[in-house]
């Protein structure tokens, strides 16, 4: 009898997350590769020589606001329920 169950319940496989889980995970990441990458650069050739723009509003506004939104973006998808229908 046990066995039986065994074998029911290897058949019956499912994800955990579904489709749309999967698609907002990915607009999550594209949102933090996007800020991770808005972020880089704006360092100098020479160590000695300063450059105030590592100090501009991309790097320091816009590419943290867009990494927070992405990690925002990938907690709904984690806590969203496709399979719940509204009665």
């Amino acid at each position: 009898m046990g066995e039986k169950k065994q074998k029911e319940q290897q058949q019956k496989r499912h994800f955990v997350f579904q489709r749309k889980n999967y698609k907002f995970m990915l607009i999550g990441i594209a949102f933090i590769a996007v800020g991770f990458i808005l972020m880089t650069g704006g360092g100098s050739d020479d160590p000695t020589v300063f450059n105030p723009e590592i100090y501009n509003w991309r790097r320091i506004r816009l590419a943290p606001a867009l990494i927070l939104i992405g990690f925002g973006i990938e907690i709904y998808a984690i806590l969203l329920n496709p399979g719940k229908t509204e009665e």
